[in-house]
């Protein structure tokens, strides 16, 4: 993983003393709460409901054993024992007080982490694949090219007070895993007629108040062009985005304003003045990032350990385990390993300061140390030889990380909706402990098949709600929370955004509801259909109607 130079250092060390400062003289009453706002949201720090919230970067998800036990640390001695893990592959902390926040940041610097950009209107995280480097599938490894990214867009003197928040993220493998329609560039790895590797640009993806899929504004950029081109979009949207309603001042907005052509023409135009210049990247500047992102010391071993197979049938809860969260290698002998942060009756995405100090052993004994946070809200260790799997499981399971649900029902997106968030209309952590109870029988999941249920507690939709195969909103009616469907959302490569069933249910009828769709899938399912394929061939009437029926 990227290792900071003396640059990244001091940069880091300088902003922690500078909000040290700044929170001190807030707290002697001599710079407002109206004045501190815009300096703590450029260093992670929220105002939420009962206490502040601090989000801690990751970059494109990957932190190492150390960094993990770190992030339990803090848990530990700053917050309630726990930590959040997001959406954006980063980790958020509910409860740390204020003049804490300065020391919080100090230790977090020790191990090469910091809050900058994770809030505020700049360039946030810059998120990617959560198996980079390991996939079957995989094309490049994006890790370095997101890494490149990243340091260019860190404290951009040009685009730190952007009209909105904007997101990045980036896949290098045919199976898109980090949703890169749904940001606001978007960058796929593609070949051209001569082999030679490049990018297809999306531009103006978002979810939010007002969900767009993104438009391809470039069919194939050269990959030694990345830079100059999203600084020449940055340029454009910088320039035109709406700054006189903070819910049309997004890129998405501007671009369909526009219209994509137009909007490519001002960028192209833009780029043509810098395209040669200083942000031209060259063979070495990619040899020297990729130097960062070695292979790990894989042994030379077979697929297919005839243990694997044997422990599968000597234990039914091993083998659920192996089948639901262990995924293929590219590397013979290795498999990834999913670590579920869903148990039944937890906030999806909490893990306590045990779990993470014990993930971060597990990591270092059998994955090369190293941890990947995803968009799913799980983990991943990515590198376990397969003759490890049992140890591994039996490691998991005693820190209950082994629960088998990776892509079912159950592996459900979920915000924290209005138990934490102040911007939330409804609660989500009380439907996802509904929902899991409502599908307890591992066995009745595993039949039902991959399942992406993803839920939001107001429309800012931090829990992707609509490009779930079901989604689940939350909406204030009169003082009660009520909750809105859809179905048929995509976030990969054939992206789609779900359709809406109807009025909005009741907060106690939103499981069986769930349960009313997958009653109509089972029904309406051929062969190995999942319930994205079945939606999409028989539409969403039938699913509405089950759903009403069952609440007139």
């Amino acid at each position: 993983m990227y290792k900071y130079d003396a640059v990244d250092k001091t940069i880091v060390s300088e902003r922690v003393e500078q909000f040290r400062d700044q929170v001190k003289r807030h707290l002697a009453g001599e710079l407002s709460a109206a004045d501190l706002q815009p300096l703590r949201l450029r260093n992670g720090l929220y105002m939420q409901i009962h206490a502040h919230m601090l989000r801690v970067s990751i970059p494109y998800g990957l932190v190492s054993s150390e960094q993990m036990r770190t992030l339990a640390y803090i848990a530990r001695k700053y917050d309630r024992g726990y930590g959040h893990f997001t959406t954006r592959q980063n980790i958020q902390y509910n409860w740390p007080e204020l003049a804490d926040v300065p020391d919080i940041l100090e230790d977090l610097s020790k191990v090469e982490m910091h809050a900058i950009q994770t809030s505020g209107n700049c360039i946030r995280n810059i998120s990617s694949d959560q198996y980079a480097g390991v996939a079957t599938d995989e094309i490049i490894d994006p890790r370095p090219y997101c890494e490149i990214i990243r340091q260019w867009s860190t404290l951009h003197p040009e685009f730190y007070w952007l009209p909105r928040k904007f997101k990045i993220a980036i896949t290098g493998a045919t199976t898109d895993r980090a949703a890169v329609q749904f940001h606001d560039i978007g960058l796929e790895v593609v070949h051209n007629d001569q082999q030679e590797i490049g990018f297809r640009v999306y531009v103006g993806g978002g979810l939010g108040r007002t969900p767009v899929i993104g438009k391809v504004i470039k069919e194939f950029l050269p990959r030694e062009d990345i830079l100059s081109y999203c600084e020449a979009i940055l340029r454009v949207y910088n320039l035109h985005g709406r700054r006189d309603n903070k819910y049309k001042a997004r890129i998405k907005i501007l671009v369909n304003a526009m219209g994509i052509d137009a909007f490519r023409e001002e960028v192209e135009s833009e780029w043509a003045h810098f395209m040669d210049g200083e942000l031209k990247l060259h063979a070495t500047d990619f040899e020297t990032m990729a130097g960062f992102f070695p292979a790990p010391a894989y042994e030379a071993l077979e697929s297919g350990d005839s243990r694997v197979q044997k422990w599968r049938e000597l234990d039914t809860r091993f083998r659920d385990w192996y089948d639901n969260n262990t995924a293929d290698h590219r590397q013979a002998g290795y498999r990834i390993v999913n670590v579920s942060l869903k148990e039944h009756g937890i906030a999806p995405g909490d893990a306590t300061d045990a779990q993470m100090d014990a993930i971060a052993n597990i990591a270092e004994q059998y994955s090369f140390a190293e941890i990947r946070t995803t968009h799913e809200q799980n983990l991943v260790l990515a590198d376990v030889r397969e003759q490890d799997l049992l140890d591994v499981w039996k490691a998991l399971d005693e820190h209950r990380l082994a629960t088998p649900n990776i892509g079912s029902v159950n592996d459900m997106i979920c915000c924290p909706g209005l138990d934490f968030c102040s911007l939330a209309n409804a609660s989500s952590i009380s439907i996802a402990k509904q929902i899991n109870e409502k599908f307890s029988d591992f066995q009745e999941l595993y039949d039902i098949g991959e399942v992406k249920l993803k839920m939001s507690g107001c429309m800012n939709a931090c829990g992707h709600h609509h490009v779930g195969h079901i989604g689940v909103l939350g909406v204030d009616k009169k003082g009660e929370e009520w909750y809105q469907l859809t179905v048929g959302g995509d976030a990969s490569n054939e992206a789609a955004l779900g359709a809406r069933l109807g009025p909005a249910i009741a907060k106690d009828d939103v499981g069986e509801a769930v349960s009313s769709i997958l009653h109509v899938y089972r029904e309406q399912r051929q062969d190995d259909e999942r319930l994205l394929d079945t939606f999409r061939r028989v539409g969403v009437d039938p699913f509405k109607e089950k759903v009403y029926a069952e609440q007139a």
